[in-house]
C-alpha cells in the first residue's frame, strides 16, 4: 500500500486499481444487506449482489493493467463493468465507470479537481444512459456526491477530503430517496442502489486513508468469480447427438490486450473475423481488447504484436474443459435409443442465417419452450439471478445471424441487453423489451422468420401488450404493501408487478391473482408451474378453471421455475 501523504496529493493507474478491487471488497461484505433493500417483499432482492459482480469485473480487468496511467486503468475497469453489468442497478454502475473513465481519458494521475470532474461525468453518462431517469434512485445519490466533490476540490480540498465530502452529500442524498419514491417510504427502506454505490465509494476512501483492512480476510477477486449464469450448453446436452468434442472446429479460447498508439479497433476486428469465432475486438486507440476462439493461438498473437505490446494474455484449452460433460453425456446417450444422423444439407454448409433470437428464461420447462418456438439460445435467468450484458453477447455470438433479436423477459435486464451492442457489433442487435416470460412468448409468436426486420420489430413490440402477466410467489419479510398487510412467508399474487392478493392458501392467491386479471373475459390461460409447485396443487388449480369456465381454454406447462409458484400469461 503507498503511502497516504502520496495518494492524497495524486491519483494514478495504480492507485485507481487499488480503489476498484477495495471497492469491490467492500460490497462483497455488504452485498446481502444492500439484498436486503428490497421495496416489494418478493424473494427477488439482488440490487447488491448485481452491483457487486459488475464492480468485480471491473476490479478484475483493471488488475491486468500494469501501467501507472489512470487513463488506461480506467478505461480496463470500465470495459470490465461493461461486460459484467447486471440488472438495473449494475448497467447504472457501469455508465458512472464508463463516464468516469472518459474523465480520465490521456490522463497519467489526477489531482482531485480531475477526479471530481470524471465523477460528474460519470453522472452525465449514467443520465443519458437511461430512458427515463427516475429521482431517489442511484442516480440521485451519484449526483450528489459529484456535487460535494466539485465543490470541496474547487476550494482547494485535497483527494481524500474530496471524496469524504463527496459521501458525505451522498449519505444525505441517500436518507432523503424514501420522500423522494413513495414506494421506498412505505417499505420503510432507502434505495439500494444508491446504498450499494456509497459502499463502493467508502472502499475508495479507505484506500486513501491507507485502510489496509477491507476486505484483507476475504479470497481473491479472482476466486470469488460468480458462476455464469448461462447455461445455455446444458439445455443442449440434453439433445442426444448435439455436440461432440471432435466438433469444436477452435478449441483454444485466447483473449489479451494490446497496448500501443493509433490503434485502429475496426481494423483489427475486421482482420480477425475470419481466424476463429466468439470474437470480441473492443478498446481506445491506446488499449484494445481482444477474445477470440482460435485453432493455433500463436498465430493470433503474431498478428496483434505487430500493433502493439501484449499484455494479460489467457489462453484455455475448451476441449479439455469440455471432456468431463462429454463423457457425462456420452454415459446417458449409451441408455437410450440411437438417434440417426441427418444428411449434410447446403443449409449445414452455409450456416449463416439472416434472423437470429435469444431469450432469457427462470426454468428448464420454460427453456424448452422457447427452444420450441424457435428460439436459438437460451440464456438461464431471472429474478435473483441476472445474466449479465456478457451472459447475453456470447449467446448472440453463437448465433450465426446477422439479425439477432434478445428478448429479456424480466425488466431488470432490459438495460443489460441494450449495452450488448456496445460489445457485439459485428451484427443488428434488436431488444424487445419483454418485462415477463408471457411477454416474451407472445412476441416469439408474432415473429416472422420471412418477415423484415422493421416489421418483426413492430408486431413483436405490440404483442407485448396484448398478454396479461401474473405471478405466485411468497413473502420474505414482514411488510406493509398498499392496503395490504404482509407477513413473512404469506403467499403473494402479483400482476404486472404490483402486489394485488395474499394470503394463506395456495390455491386461493392463484383464484384471486387469475380473477384479478379477469382471466374469465380471455381466451387463453397459460401456466408455468415452478419446481416446488406439487402436482395436486396444479390438478386443483387446472380443475378449477375448467369448472368456473369450460370456454376459456387452459395450457399447463412444468417451467420448472425457482421461487415463483407460478407464472400466468393471460390473453
Amino acid at each position: 500500500m503507498r503511502s497516504a501523504t502520496n495518494i492524497m496529493n495524486v491519483l494514478n493507474g495504480q492507485v485507481w486499481k487499488q480503489m476498484m478491487v477495495a471497492g469491490a471488497r467492500a460490497l462483497e461484505i455488504k452485498k446481502h444487506d444492500v439484498d436486503a433493500l428490497n421495496v416489494f417483499p418478493v424473494p427477488d432482492g439482488d440490487t447488491g449482489t448485481n452491483m457487486f459482480l459488475t464492480i468485480q469485473s471491473a476490479a478484475r480487468d483493471a488488475e491486468k493493467i500494469l501501467s501507472d496511467s489512470i487513463g488506461e486503468v480506467a478505461t480496463a475497469a470500465s470495459m470490465g463493468s461493461l461486460m459484467g453489468a447486471r440488472g438495473n442497478s449494475g448497467v447504472i454502475l457501469s455508465q458512472l465507470l464508463r463516464g468516469i473513465a472518459k474523465g480520465f481519458d490521456g490522463l497519467s494521475t489526477a489531482n482531485s479537481l480531475q477526479v471530481a470532474q470524471a465523477l460528474q461525468a460519470g453522472v452525465d453518462t449514467a443520465y443519458k444512459a437511461v430512458m427515463k431517469p427516475v429521482e431517489g434512485t442511484i442516480l440521485t445519490v451519484s449526483r450528489e456526491t459529484a456535487r460535494g466533490a466539485l465543490t470541496k476540490a474547487k476550494g482547494g480540498g485535497s483527494l481524500l477530503e474530496t471524496l469524504q465530502e463527496a459521501e458525505r452529500k451522498g449519505l444525505e442524498a441517500l436518507a432523503r430517496t424514501p420522500d423522494l419514491l413513495p414506494a421506498l417510504k412505505q417499505a420503510g427502506v432507502v434505495d439500494a442502489g444508491g446504498q450499494g454505490f456509497l459502499i463502493i465509494l467508502g472502499g475508495w476512501i479507505a484506500v486513501l486513508k491507507g485502510d489496509t483492512r477491507v476486505g484483507d480476510n476475504l479470497p481473491n477477486l479472482e476466486k470469488t468469480s460468480a458462476p455464469r449464469v448461462q447455461k445455455t450448453q446444458e439445455s443442449h446436452e440434453t439433445k442426444p447427438g448435439f455436440m461432440q468434442i471432435e466438433s469444436l472446429e477452435f478449441p483454444y479460447c485466447t483473449e489479451f490486450l494490446v497496448k500501443g498508439s493509433n490503434l485502429r479497433v475496426e481494423q483489427i476486428r475486421q482482420d480477425l473475423t475470419d481466424r476463429g469465432d466468439s470474437l470480441l475486438v473492443v478498446g481506445t486507440p491506446e488499449v484494445v481488447k481482444i477474445h477470440v476462439h482460435v485453432k493455433n493461438p500463436g498465430k493470433i498473437l503474431d498478428y496483434a504484436i505487430q500493433w502493439g505490446s501484449l499484455h494479460a494474455v489467457e489462453i484455455h484449452n475448451m476441449l479439455e474443459q469440455n471432456e468431463n460433460m462429454a463423457h457425462a453425456k456420452k454415459t446417458k446417450q449409451d441408455s437410450q435409443e440411437p438417434v440417426p444422423d441427418k444428411s449434410i444439407t447446403e443449409e449445414d454448409c452455409n450456416p449463416w442465417k439472416e434472423y437470429g433470437v435469444v431469450a432469457v428464461a427462470m426454468g428448464q420447462g420454460i427453456a424448452d419452450v422457447f427452444q420450441s418456438l424457435g428460439a436459438d439460445e437460451v440464456v438461464y435467468g431471472g429474478q435473483t439471478m441476472n445474466p449479465s450484458t456478457e451472459d447475453l453477447a456470447e449467446a448472440v455470438r453463437k448465433i450465426s445471424s446477422r439479425h439477432v433479436y434478445i428478448l429479456p423477459n424480466n425488466g431488470n435486464i432490459i438495460m443489460a441487453a441494450r449495452q450488448v451492442k456496445d460489445v457485439v457489433q459485428d451484427r443488428e442487435i434488436y431488444v424487445i423489451p419483454s418485462k415477463s416470460i408471457p411477454q416474451g412468448i407472445s412476441a416469439l409468436l408474432n415473429f416472422n422468420t420471412e418477415g423484415e426486420a422493421e416489421t418483426n420489430i413492430q408486431n413483436m413490440e405490440l404483442a407485448l401488450g396484448q398478454v396479461h402477466s401474473g405471478e405466485v410467489t411468497y413473502a420474505v419479510r414482514d411488510s406493509q404493501y398498499g392496503t395490504l398487510d404482509i407477513s413473512s412467508g404469506d403467499i403473494l399474487g402479483l400482476v404486472e408487478d404490483v402486489i394485488v392478493t395474499t394470503g394463506q392458501s395456495l390455491l386461493d392467491v392463484a383464484q384471486s391473482t387469475l380473477e384479478k386479471m379477469e382471466w374469465q373475459t380471455h381466451d387463453l390461460v397459460t401456466i408455468f408451474y415452478g419446481e416446488e409447485t406439487k402436482q395436486e396443487e396444479v390438478e386443483r388449480l387446472r380443475n378449477w378453471l375448467s369448472e368456473v369456465n369450460p370456454n376459456v381454454e387452459v395450457e399447463v406447462h412444468p417451467g420448472r421455475q425457482p421461487l415463483y409458484y407460478y407464472i400466468f400469461g393471460v390473453e
